[in-house]
């Protein structure tokens, strides 16, 4: 073999071997494509700004993830001096609905506990009734008039949990139920989190600190290394399941995520739903995805989104 065919062989190989490293659509495109309903998906690597697109600018309906702007409208609030976190509300008979939560089964009517503490609940353990004492506090129409003066049209909390008749949103509730958003502006949300920029740097640490307490098991954290860190919060219903949030990586940096799905095929009420097992196959994909290429010096990430319709 002359030096030439030798050259030529040795650039074929090297470009063989750049071609077939993995990319994040190779990764989650067989899991979007192998799922029996809607799917939207928005991920992007704090760091680096690698990005990766899926349906991301559709509307999608929330669950109970509408709970995080809430939680920033009620944060909102509190920093211009609208709202103080540490008064005390009673909780009712009337207050109480169905759903996740503790405080219907468990606490008694007359219970008094603070904004912040509704707050906490919200968060922790997706509680509706709290979530319901939370926005009777800001404001049903507050939540969906900041999304929207932030640049999140897409982003409305509609009604209060379990009370379709309160409902600002008549069309999009019944679209859409208890909320709507997009993967796109779940992200964003996320971005400005992470910076310390969402409302301001003491909010943003406060509510990071609440979604880190986030008890959703089977979604992104179930398969992700143990004693890894994330800020998130989810939703379930019975034919949607959705998550939004940071992962943070001590080796790689953090990312952050959302999965959305709809009109699913698999509505058990079980933690190996179709719908939690795209949101846990997703996160772990990524994870190893940006974990390798951190891995390989010298390969600096694309700055450049990528959007897959």
């Amino acid at each position: 073999m002359n030096r030439l065919a030798g050259l030529v062989m040795t650039l074929s190989i090297a470009s063989s071997a750049i071609a077939a490293e993995p990319t994040l659509e190779s990764k989650l495109i067989p899991l979007v494509n192998g799922h029996k309903g809607e799917v939207a998906v928005a991920v992007k690597h704090l760091v680096t700004g690698e990005t990766w697109l899926y349906h991301a600018d559709v509307p999608m309906p929330t669950a109970s993830l509408i709970k995080f702007p809430v939680m920033v409208e009620a944060y909102r609030q509190a920093e211009e001096g609208k709202l103080d976190l540490t008064k005390m509300i009673s909780l009712t008979k009337e207050d109480k609905v169905q759903g996740s939560g503790v405080l219907t089964q468990h606490f008694s009517d007359g219970v008094t506990l603070s904004v912040r503490d509704a707050i906490r609940l919200m968060i922790t353990y997706s509680d509706n009734t709290a979530t319901n004492l939370v926005v009777d506090q800001i404001g049903l129409k507050s939540t969906a008039e900041t999304m929207e003066k932030m640049g999140y049209p897409n982003t409305k909390l509609h009604s209060k949990v379990f009370r379709r008749d309160t409902s600002v949103f008549p069309e999009r509730s019944k679209e859409f139920g208890l909320g709507s958003t997009t993967a796109g502006e779940m992200i964003k949300l996320c971005e400005l989190l992470n910076k310390k920029e969402l409302v301001s740097a003491k909010a943003s640490e406060a509510m990071i600190e609440h979604l880190k307490t986030c008890d959703d098991a089977d979604k992104f954290p179930r398969f992700l290394p143990a004693g890894i860190k994330l800020a998130f919060k989810t939703g379930s219903v019975n034919d949607a399941r959705t998550a939004a949030g940071i992962i943070y990586d001590p080796s790689a940096g953090p990312f952050a995520l959302c999965v959305m799905t709809k009109q699913n095929g698999d509505q058990r009420w079980s933690p190996e739903n179709a719908g939690n097992r795209l949101c846990a196959d997703i996160a772990r994909e990524c994870f190893d995805y940006f974990r390798a290429k951190a891995a390989t010096a010298g390969t600096p990430a694309s700055t450049k989104p990528t959007t897959a319709q």
